[in-house]
């Protein structure tokens, strides 16, 4: 994302030190999940700590520019996720047929 010009803010509280000695500044950490979400085009989740896993949808949608998850974890069902208004990218789930 960032070769491609992406602004990535972040929020991972374990990743944090390691994630920096990558990247340096060019990726912006952030002290919550819902702080990382503000103004975001999207939502990317690529770990699956347990606040994660039940997190308040309406905040969401109201922080994000555009209601997209992109789910690297699976953590959502999908007939909730698109109950609650989102375009939901389930990565590596077999897709229903």
């Amino acid at each position: 994302m960032l070769a491609a010009g992406a602004k990535v803010q972040a929020f991972d509280p374990e990743a944090i030190p390691n994630t920096q000695a990558i990247y340096g500044d060019r990726v912006q950490f952030m002290n919550n999940m819902y702080e990382a979400l503000a103004g975001a085009d999207c939502l990317a989740i690529m770990t699956e700590w347990s606040e994660f896993r039940a997190p308040e949808f309406q905040r969401i949608r109201e922080l994000l520019k555009t209601p997209v998850i992109f789910d690297g974890r699976n953590l959502y069902d999908l007939e909730l996720i698109a109950s609650k208004g989102f375009h939901y990218e389930s990565v590596g789930r077999p897709v229903a047929g």
